[in-house]
């Protein structure tokens, strides 16, 4: 004969009395959670968490006075053992993000359906995750390595690549070595090896093939190759 399993004890946290009120009822279609009370604010929803004691708290974000996320701070320092699960209508990064670091062990939007919301609930209450499809796809787009920069010069060294920078936007050669800090000479040089590594005639021509590989156009007419 197997063991009689205590009821998920859920606490409810909505402002808006119809929605909080259609929660519990679906909540109570299922003989495996007991929903063991209501709240309509943050400071009600950290009150009720002391009383109550629930398992699984199924918290809005937008809410008067505390908000979500700081009533979700204010829980899990206090009651660890209660699982904050957010059922929200922000679906954003900012409040997704902000949600699981409060410590939220789930994530669902409002209109997710009954045996979603079941699921999450006891999926949260056994210590695991729960994330709606659209709230996971967008975590992992935000967590998705972000590819290395591609060098739109790599035949230049760094320092051409500087001296390139500055000349396509209109610097001459003693601002470049004022800038950068070398003498007028050395700019000359690599202005010069520019030149050769690029294929171009003149500082017109090299800034244009800034502007084309992506980079910083000059925001006037290049100088001639008689500048250098």
């Amino acid at each position: 004969m197997s063991a009689v399993t205590d009821p998920v004890r859920v606490l409810v946290v909505d402002d808006h009395r119809a929605f909080r009120s259609g929660v519990c009822a679906l909540l109570r279609t299922d003989p495996g959670v007991l929903v063991c009370g209501e709240a309509a604010s943050g400071e009600e929803a950290v009150a009720a968490v002391r009383a109550h004691h629930p398992d699984v708290v199924l918290l809005d974000l937008t809410m008067p006075g505390m908000g979500g996320v700081a009533a979700a701070e204010r829980i899990v320092e206090a009651s660890p053992h209660a699982r904050v699960l957010v059922l929200s209508m922000a679906d954003d990064d900012h409040s997704v993000l902000a949600a699981l670091r409060a410590g939220a062990r789930g994530y669902l939007l409002k209109g997710s359906g009954r045996a979603q919301i079941l699921r999450a609930v006891r999926a949260v209450a056994a210590g695991e995750a729960a994330l709606g499809p659209s709230v996971a796809a967008r975590l992992g787009a935000f967590l998705a390595p972000t590819p290395p920069p591609v060098d739109p010069f790599p035949e230049l060294t760094a320092r051409e690549s500087d001296v390139l920078a500055l000349l396509a936007q209109n610097l001459t050669n003693p601002q470049i070595a004022a800038r950068m800090g070398i003498g007028d000479k050395t700019v000359r040089n690599h202005v010069s090896a520019i030149f050769g590594k690029l294929g171009v005639a003149d500082r017109a021509g090299a800034a244009e093939l800034v502007r084309l590989r992506g980079g910083q156009a000059p925001s006037s007419p290049g100088e001639s190759s008689g500048a250098r």
